[in-house]
């Protein structure tokens, strides 16, 4: 499918918990936000509203159209994946049932299921006659027969995906390939994985896990994108559906339902795009974001311009080993209850009251008190004027939860429990940001916080007076900063192939072949997409480690060592494994403190291409909005008190606001506390600064 020019009209529509975010941008670059409720039981009606309202006329000018969902992810927590089986080398079954023998919380007196067995029982976990060597030989050759039988019984059992992981696939992945073709052959329409495909690369327990997760979620993601693209031709849009992954990048819709894996953990991933943009505008390279939805915040730790990725991820506490942005999530939201526990102490979340029924003061049938009910109580939040006037609030319902619940069984004021909810709900939120940055050894107190979501404004002061921090960077459209960080993405796509050999034993031409090999498949995937060759941006990464040890660190490949000829003739070009091994000595250095002059294996290379959207144009000069400035009581820290309230619209360029003070605008709220002041740039669009003063 061809990727659509960058002109015309550009839509991004994030789907959270609470609130289905969108941003259209016109060509000349104004911008239009949009929050509709979600709809949990069919996430695609939410896009299809958003999108009607953005597009009354129908879509024939929209020339982008990009998505970030959290079906995939919600699939597996939820148990709404497909139901999957796994085919296996003889002997190994009981693979994904082991796992690592460790327990996620050493001093659970009551713990649930270490490992997936539940996603995929022994019942549907078969092994077959196959065996690869360490080396990637074949020491027993593949039984075809044995194959199809396993196939058949399990579409007897009714499974609709299966997961193929061979012992050393990912040395060469001769024997799954035949396997997918056998089991094609034997039952036509069901779903295959292999492990060589989606994770190749040693630990067979995160392999598997990576591998079922992927069969599972391929049925799924295929009718939701085939629901969602049926609303886009339905508007007439012609553009095609492209979906954030993971690791920050863009799919095209045929590229995510090849392997569904990449997108477990997209929705996070795009705040911190966005947040990396609005700190590259302000101009602070490093930074740390947090974006308060209804049911969530998610910390994100920006470096170098870019949100800082890992390999690690996990979802419902079970490894999906792929390169993801490195988001902390923790179930503090405006939609998270206020509670009681059997000791008598105020607790706050993990539960939520999501988009329905939604806090008390929604009028939905909700009765539990939210942190969103105790922000209406504290005055901090216009009932009014909520979601851009698009939901009105009722302060007296969230009263009457908050006294319920709340102030009556601990003898508080309604207010001081309003309090109490918010010191709770801030107090969880820094700690989040602290264990992505001092729990491994960053000093934040440098670095600005930018805040996000629709409650982002909300606490950002709280956390950075908790913190120390003292600049706050608020982007133009902080509550929808997830779906505009969908269009400042780059088109991206990336492959792997594994190793685990010494550096020692392979040639330099070796290594470059193997690279090539992997640049010439990422670019017929970009190529797919309708992107030019010129296009493209190449980056290159290992994974490697010391001998005997048992994780790995990723190091970048220099582009002009990778390029050398076949053969290592290149003229000047560095020895591309010399470069990986000291690379990797300098990454150890960095990150444990020392190194030392041992060999280095290779476990995997990654070559990842990726094309930039064109520059947002700017959009012409909004006409001045000099509205009546208000006044709202408001209680901080126990005071009650007067605070000037502001259309952030009306700020002229260079004016500073100093707190107490409201900054409104249709997707969020800024409170603005006594000892901090609010810095005006030269546009509307500009991020705001907000510093704390002496």
């Amino acid at each position: 499918m061809a990727h659509a020019p960058d002109q015309g009209i550009e839509i991004g529509i994030d789907i959270g918990g609470t609130f289905t975010d969108a941003v259209c941008r016109a060509p000349d670059g104004t911008l239009r936000l949009l929050k509709v409720p979600s709809t949990p039981d069919d996430p695609a009606r939410a896009v299809a509203t958003a999108l009607a309202r953005l597009a009354p006329e129908g879509g024939a000018g929209i020339a982008r159209f990009l998505h970030g969902t959290t079906v995939a992810t919600n699939a597996i927590l939820e148990g709404r994946a497909a139901r999957t089986g796994l085919i296996t080398t003889a002997g190994f079954e009981d693979v994904l049932a082991i796992g690592r023998m460790t327990r996620a919380s050493n001093y659970d007196l009551v713990f649930g299921p270490q490992t997936p067995v539940a996603f995929v029982p022994a019942e549907r976990r078969l092994g077959v006659p196959e065996r690869l060597d360490a080396e990637g030989r074949v020491v027993l050759p593949l039984d075809e027969a044995a194959v199809a039988a396993a196939a058949r019984q399990l579409a007897a059992q009714g499974v609709e995906a299966v997961a193929i992981v061979f012992l050393f696939a990912f040395l060469d992945p001769v024997h799954e390939r035949r396997a997918r073709a056998v089991v094609r052959e034997a039952c036509p329409g069901m779903a295959v994985s292999l492990s060589s495909e989606v994770d190749p690369a040693i630990r067979e327990y995160e392999r598997s896990c990576a591998t079922v997760f992927d069969a599972g979620l391929k049925p799924v993601l295929d009718r939701y994108l085939g629901r969602i693209e049926h609303i886009l031709r339905d508007h007439g849009v012609p553009a095609p559906l492209q979906v954030m992954h993971s690791r920050g990048g863009l799919l095209g819709a045929a590229a995510a339902r090849a392997r569904p894996i990449r997108l477990t953990l997209s929705g996070p991933s795009a705040a911190a795009i966005g947040a990396a943009a609005v700190l590259r505008e302000a101009g602070c390279p490093d930074g740390v974001s947090i974006d308060v939805g209804g049911t969530s915040a998610d910390v994100a730790l920006i470096a170098g311009g870019a949100p800082v990725l890992r390999d690690d991820g996990s979802v419902a506490g079970f490894p999906v080993r792929v390169p993801t942005a490195d988001v902390l999530a923790i179930a503090a939201g405006g939609g998270s209850i206020a509670w009681i526990d059997t000791a008598g102490g105020l607790r706050v979340g993990p539960q939520s009251a999501g988009a329905a029924p939604g806090p008390a003061c929604y009028r939905r049938g909700g009765e539990q008190p939210t942190v969103l009910d105790a922000s209406v109580v504290l005055g901090l939040v216009d009932p009014a004027s909520f979601a851009g006037g698009t939901l009105a609030l009722d302060p007296a319902a969230a009263e009457a939860a908050i006294r319920r619940v709340v102030a009556e069984p601990l003898g508080l004021g309604v207010a001081e429990a309003a309090e109490a909810i918010h010191r709770i709900a801030n107090a969880a939120m820094a700690e989040a940001v602290r264990q992505v940055t001092v729990a491994r050894g960053s000093d934040p107190r440098g670095w600005p916080l930018v805040p996000a979501g629709g409650g982002g404004g909300l606490h950002a002061a709280a956390i950075a007076e908790e913190l120390g921090l003292r600049l706050i960077v608020v982007p133009a459209a902080p509550g929808v900063l997830a779906a505009s960080g969908l269009l400042a993405a780059p088109l991206e796509h990336d492959v792997s192939q594994g190793f685990f050999r010494a550096i020692g034993e392979l040639l330099p031409g070796m290594l470059r072949e193997a690279i090539a090999a992997l640049r010439a498949r990422c670019a017929e995937a970009m190529a797919r997409e309708g992107v030019p060759p010129e296009a493209v941006e190449t980056e290159i990464r290992a994974a490697a480690s010391f001998l005997g040890q048992g994780h790995t660190l990723d190091v970048p490949v220099p582009l002009d060592a990778a390029d050398g000829a076949a053969d290592g003739a290149a003229d000047g070009a560095e020895d591309p494994g010399e470069a990986i091994a000291a690379g990797f000595r300098e990454a150890h250095r960095r990150a444990y403190g020392h190194t030392r002059d041992a060999p280095v294996r290779l476990v995997s290379l990654r070559v990842i291409q990726r094309r930039h959207p064109a520059p947002a144009p700017v959009p012409p000069a909004a006409p001045a909005t000099r509205r009546p400035r208000g006044e709202r009581r408001i209680r901080l820290g126990g005071v009650e008190m007067a605070a000037v309230v502001v259309e952030r619209a009306s700020l002229a360029p260079g004016e500073a606001l100093h707190g107490p003070a409201i900054v409104e605008q249709a997707d969020t709220t800024l409170l603005v506390p006594p000892g901090w002041r609010v810095l005006a740039r030269d546009s509307h669009l500009s991020p705001l600064r907000m510093e704390r003063q002496e």
